[in-house]
């Protein structure tokens, strides 16, 4: 890990669901020589200590403020995906005074319609009852594209067969009751990078479109032959495209 002194800004990675800190390999390898990058294991998920997961969305955000604190990191730049950039504009929402850059991947800011809602919850109903690898074998081709690397389609499929049922269950319902971060979007003062894939049907390139219009001062990037998660299945581009931004920010 870089030293304190560091003229950079630290650089904080939130994972998605159902991932843990592994998903940020890539950027950790790219960026950590010269930049403090602080990469957790949500609560429930990974190595986290707590397998019972939130039981409110603003848990996470929470305990990334908390762990900031411990490792005393009062400024940073902020990055989330998918969940993780859920969290990341949860964050922003209740200490956005420390927060001096904001990088929004393959996410979404609005609130769960009712149908979206039952769709969690039967979701969380079944990794209860059937354990994670049936839902992780259906979902693998939609996380990343079918033109995978092989290597990167085991990666995310570990990951979501390792995560704790309970946890990405609880996880499910906490975000069927998170809030609508439309508006905050609109107040935020900091530069943001929005980035998707252009094959990610979970959260398309027209919920990228429209954060970035929302946003007072954004730049969105699209990465070609990538599904959800492009830091993975893309890491060159994407790794550029985080780059240009840090370089911006500091």
């Amino acid at each position: 890990m870089p030293p304190l002194t560091s003229p950079y800004l630290p650089l904080v990675l939130i994972h998605g669901h159902p991932f843990d800190h592994t998903m940020w390999t890539p950027q950790i390898e790219a960026f950590s020589p010269g930049r403090r990058v602080i990469a957790p294991d949500l609560r429930g998920y990974g190595s986290s200590p707590s397998p019972s997961g939130v039981t409110d969305f603003s848990d996470f955000a929470t305990d990334v403020e908390a762990l900031l604190d411990k490792e005393r990191v009062e400024t940073f730049v902020l990055a989330g995906l998918s969940m993780g950039g859920q969290i990341a504009m949860d964050c922003y929402g209740r200490f956005g005074d420390r927060v001096r850059g904001l990088v929004l991947a393959d996410t979404f800011p609005s609130a769960d319609t009712p149908e979206a809602a039952r769709t969690r919850n039967t979701t969380a109903d079944r990794l209860l009852r059937e354990g994670m690898r049936g839902y992780a074998d259906e979902v693998l081709e939609r996380m990343v594209a079918p033109s995978a690397d092989p290597r990167v389609k085991a990666h995310v499929h570990r990951m979501m067969t390792a995560t704790d049922p309970g946890s990405a269950a609880a996880a499910l319902r906490a975000r069927t009751q998170r809030p609508d971060y439309r508006a905050l979007l609109t107040r935020m003062t900091v530069p943001a990078l929005v980035v998707v894939g252009a094959d990610d049907t979970y959260t398309p390139v027209s919920d990228a479109e429209a954060m970035h219009a929302a946003l007072p001062d954004s730049t969105l990037r699209v990465i070609e032959g990538a599904a959800h998660l492009p830091n993975l299945e893309r890491p060159e581009e994407f790794n550029e495209m985080l780059g240009e931004f840090l370089a911006h920010v500091g």
